[in-house]
C-alpha cells in the first residue's frame, strides 16, 4: 500500500514503475469545508495558507480541484489523449485508468492530513453534523457526484475512481495545527461516532451499487494519541487502520533523534510519553486498547527527518546532540526524500537497538531514515507480530522502487 501526494507523484509514473507491487493507494488529500450550516466534502481550487506564521483565518481551507479532475494531463496512463470536453480528467481520471490496467488495485480518498484537519472536531460534534459530513463525502467521492467546474464534473462523473475512504484526522483531542477546531473532552468518543457515520453511509451506497466500500483511518502511533481515541469501540467500523509509525521526532525539537525507530533506546534522553515514541510501543499500546492485530498496518516512511549544525558529541556520530535547527530539504525544512538522502556523503550507522539508520554528513547534518535493510527488518517484525500489512508515506520518495519492492517482498 502507498500514499500519493497530489503535488509530487504523477499517476502515470506509478503505472510505469511499481503499480504491480501495490494493493492499495491512498490519494492525499481531500478537504472538509464549512458549508450549508455544517461541514462537507467539496472541491475547490484555492492556495493553502496554513504554512504561514501566524496562520491567517482561512488556513486549512485550500484545495486543488484543478489537479484532481480538471487538468488536461500531458500523458495518460493508457497513452490516449483526453478529449477536451471530457467530464473527468486530471488525477482522478489517471487513477481510474490505472485501476483498469491493474484490476486488483484499490484506491482510497484520504481526507484531512496534517494541513486539512481543521473542521473534523466541529463536524463530529453532533449526530446531524456527522451524518452531513459522511453523506457529502460518500456522495462526492464514492457516488462520484463531482461539482461542475470549468466543463468538468457532474453527477456520477467520478464514480469508479475510489473504492473507499480513509479518515486522517490529525488529531482528536489536539496536537495538530493551531487553527484546528478541537474539543479536548468530547473528540475521543466523537471520533468513534464519526467512524460509525461513515461506515453507515458507505454501506448504504454499497447496497445501491452491490459493492462493499472500504473504510480506514490514519492514526497517530504515540501513546498519547492512542489514548485520545477508543480503539476497542471504533475498530468495529474499520477495515483497518494505518498506524503512522513515523514522525516521532523531528526538527521541531532541538535534539537529534530517530523519527521512525522500531524499538526504544534506553540511551534516549526523552521522558514521559515521548520515551514511548517508537513503533513497537505504539503497536503494543494500540493492541492493548482493543485494536485487533489483523486490522493494523505498519507505517513505513520513504523520507527522513534531519537537523543541521550538529556537533559530533562523545560518540562522534551526532546522535542525541543539540542541533542548530532543521536541515534544508527540497520541499520542507527538516524533511528530505529517501531518493535524495541515499546520495548524501557521510557516515551511515544502523542503530543496534532502534533498528533505524542514521546519517551524519560531512557538513554536520544528521538524518534518520529507512532504507531497504531497515524496511526488511520492519517487515519481519510485521510478520512476527501478525499484523495485517504495511503502508508507506509517500510513494514519490522512492524513485528507484527499491523501498517499495522491499515492502512488497515482506507481505
Amino acid at each position: 500500500m502507498a500514499d500519493i501526494h497530489t503535488t509530487k507523484t504523477p499517476v502515470n509514473g506509478v503505472q510505469t514503475s511499481i503499480a504491480d507491487q501495490l494493493t492499495f493507494i491512498n490519494y492525499a488529500f481531500g478537504n472538509v469545508y464549512a458549508k450549508n450550516g455544517g461541514y462537507e466534502c467539496d472541491m475547490v481550487t484555492k492556495t493553502e495558507t496554513g504554512n504561514q506564521s501566524p496562520p491567517p483565518a482561512d488556513a486549512g481551507t485550500g484545495g486543488d480541484a484543478w489537479a484532481d479532475y480538471q487538468r488536461q494531463p500531458a500523458r495518460t496512463v493508457n497513452g490516449q489523449t483526453v478529449p477536451w470536453d471530457a467530464k473527468l480528467s486530471g488525477n482522478f481520471l489517471q487513477l481510474k485508468l490505472l485501476k483498469q490496467a491493474h484490476p486488483n488495485l484499490k484506491v482510497f480518498i484520504s481526507l484531512g492530513g496534517w494541513t486539512w484537519s481543521k473542521y473534523f472536531s466541529a463536524a463530529a460534534k453532533t449526530d446531524a453534523l456527522r451524518k452531513q459530513l459522511a453523506k457529502s463525502c460518500v456522495k462526492q467521492f464514492i457516488a462520484g457526484d463531482l461539482p461542475v467546474q470549468d466543463g468538468r464534473g457532474g453527477p456520477g462523473t467520478g464514480k469508479g475512481v475510489f473504492d473507499g475512504i480513509d479518515i486522517d484526522w490529525e488529531y482528536p483531542g489536539g496536537g495538530g495545527q493551531p487553527y484546528n477546531t478541537v474539543d479536548a473532552v468530547n473528540d475521543k468518543h466523537n471520533f468513534t461516532l464519526l467512524m460509525q457515520a461513515f461506515r453507515e453511509e458507505l454501506d448504504a451506497q454499497g447496497t445501491k451499487d452491490n459493492k462493499r466500500y472500504l473504510l480506514t483511518a490514519a492514526v497517530g502511533a504515540g501513546v498519547d494519541k492512542i489514548n485520545n481515541t477508543e480503539p476497542a469501540l471504533y475498530q468495529q467500523y474499520m477495515d483497518w487502520v494505518n498506524l503512522m509509525t513515523y514522525d516521532f521526532h523531528g526538527a521541531w525539537e532541538n535534539t537529534t533523534n530517530f523519527h521512525s525507530p522500531l524499538y526504544h533506546d534506553p540511551a534516549d534522553p526523552s521522558t514521559g510519553n515521548v520515551a514511548k515514541y517508537n513503533t513497537h510501543d505504539g503497536i503494543t499500546a494500540l493492541v492493548a486498547a482493543g485494536m485487533p492485530k489483523n486490522k493494523i498496518l505498519l507505517g513505513v516512511p520513504f523520507y527522513g527527518r534531519g537537523w543541521k549544525n550538529v556537533p559530533a558529541g562523545a560518540n562522534g556520530n551526532g546522535l542525541y546532540q543539540t542541533a542548530g535547527g532543521g536541515a534544508n530539504g527540497a520541499w520542507e525544512t527538516g524533511i528530505e526524500d529517501y531518493k535524495v538522502l541515499v546520495g548524501k556523503a557521510g557516515t551511515r550507522t544502523y542503530h543496534p537497538v532502534t533498528k533505524q539508520l542514521f546519517l551524519y554528513t560531512t557538513t554536520g547534518e544528521w538524518w534518520s531514515y529507512d532504507d531497504a535493510t531497515v524496511i526488511g527488518t520492519k517487515m519481519q517484525y510485521m510478520r512476527d507480530q501478525g499484523l495485517r500489512g504495511a503502508f508507506s508515506w509517500e510513494l514519490d520518495g522512492d524513485a528507484s522502487g527499491a523501498l517499495t519492492s522491499e515492502v512488497w517482498k515482506g507481505r
